[in-house]
């Protein structure tokens, strides 16, 4: 759900949705609760599993807990929840170089999974010998897993990219709306994409653009890429990766031909031009249908539809990870490997929203039948499942959020504001590189 890429961003976006009923919702968003809160300890000498985290996995939420203390009566299940990451992360790390103050079961997000991975695999139990290898999409499993050969965390959720778009502005627009009609005028190529956009300003309804946002473009272009900020050898690359800035300069020229929106994603004002449809499309993985349905208008539920990208791409994930230090180790893991085996990930997904990381899922009936109030009669299961399954193995870097988010909301941005691409690329850099030194 959860490119964040996306830890404070991800944690607004997913805020309001609590159910696939209600919108999809992904698996680190916010769960409404206090910024910290926990369960009440145990009872009758059980044996105590707890879980940190962040957001709302959605565990608790879709019943697996309770599950899991059905099906065996001596476990006891508890969490404690930090509503964003950027306030969990930090201490995670202090905890993990300490070896101490550590949780059962600690979540781990995808942008922060490598310098885990890098730098504390030490410390945490190799999840291989209880998660099936098999049932994870192979990127997914690969991005927790060590040189070595030790897999530090079994993936909870992926964000495979699509394009949701409104069929009622496509149509005023005199663009086709059949969802396989529409993915076949981009497919392949970003550029076609852009094309399109112009296309549609031709015959535009007054006051709307085609896309919502240069940063949720610039996202999925570069999310559609093995290499982007770091080489595999762990350099920084993305000043001198020309995919990167390639994905930089095809924004800036939306932005300057004026078919982008000129807001920040997941602000106020950017939640405005979804309720007033004031864009036609957007870059979607499956939690954003759940921000979309929050935003919305009720007259606006079934206008959307859903097609596949220019290029298969993800945004968003999260891992759960096992500490050696805790008193359960044995049992966490046990644990773990059960909530994200398929048959959990399935019910999450149809409960939450969030889409599975295990690919064993995609063909069970709670994702294959799988629908959305805001895309009408659009198998999302069916949709999603082939996209994730596409999606690059991505070199991940320890610094990623910071990158990514420069080059958005302090970069391309700023071309709808009336900067220059030039003054905009300047901009970005400067502050990667100062948050950088940091």
């Amino acid at each position: 759900m959860r490119a964040r890429i996306r830890t404070a961003r991800k944690a607004m976006v997913l805020a309001a949705v609590a159910s696939l009923g209600a919108g999809l919702l992904a698996g680190c968003a916010d769960d409404g609760k206090d910024e910290e809160s926990s369960s009440q300890g145990g009872n009758g000498g059980k044996t105590k599993i707890t879980l940190g985290l962040f957001g709302s996995f959605g565990f608790e939420e879709a019943g697996l807990y309770a599950e899991y203390e059905k099906l065996h009566p001596d476990i006891d299940v508890q969490q404690t929840v930090i509503e964003r990451n950027e306030n969990y992360y930090p201490p995670l790390v202090n905890h993990l170089t300490t070896n101490s103050g550590l949780q059962d079961i600690q979540g781990i997000e995808v942008g922060n999974i490598n310098e885990v991975a890098n730098n504390y695999a030490d410390k945490l139990v190799d999840l291989s010998k209880y998660g099936k290898e098999s049932d994870y999409l192979p990127w997914k499993w690969q991005q927790a897993t060590t040189k070595s050969g030790q897999t530090i965390g079994l993936g909870t959720d992926v964000g495979p990219m699509a394009i949701c778009y409104r069929k009622d502005l496509f149509e005023a627009a005199g663009l086709p709306t059949d969802r396989e009609e529409v993915g076949k005028l981009w497919a392949g190529d970003w550029t076609k994409l852009v094309e399109v956009g112009k296309r549609f300003k031709a015959k535009a309804p007054e006051g709307t653009t085609f896309l919502d946002s240069p940063g949720g473009l610039l996202n999925a272009i570069i999310g559609s890429e093995k290499e982007r900020f770091y080489d595999a050898s762990g350099k920084v690359i993305y000043k001198s990766n020309p995919a990167v800035k390639a994905a930089f300069d095809l924004t800036a020229e939306a932005g300057e031909e004026g078919l982008v929106g000129n807001q920040t994603q997941f602000q106020p004002a950017w939640d405005t031009t979804i309720a007033n449809s004031k864009f036609a499309a957007m870059s979607c993985p499956p939690w954003m249908l759940g921000y979309i349905e929050s935003k919305s208008k009720p007259e606006n539920a079934g206008k959307w539809d859903v097609a596949a990208p220019p290029k298969a791409g993800n945004w968003g994930g999260s891992f759960l990870a096992v500490p050696k230090s805790g008193k359960n180790a044995e049992e966490a893991a046990k644990l773990a490997a059960w909530l994200t085996a398929p048959e959990q990930q399935a019910k999450l997904f149809s409960k939450r929203g969030s889409f599975p990381s295990a690919q064993a899922a995609y063909d069970l009936p709670l994702v294959t039948d799988a629908k959305n109030k805001m895309t009408g009669d659009a198998p999302i299961g069916q949709i999603f499942a082939p996209l994730a399954k596409e999606s690059p193995i991505q070199v991940i870097g320890p610094k990623d959020q910071i990158i990514q988010q420069g080059l958005t909301d302090n970069g391309v941005v700023l071309v709808t504001q009336g900067k220059s691409p030039k003054e905009a690329w300047d901009n970005a850099v400067k502050t990667i590189d100062n948050n950088l030194e940091k």
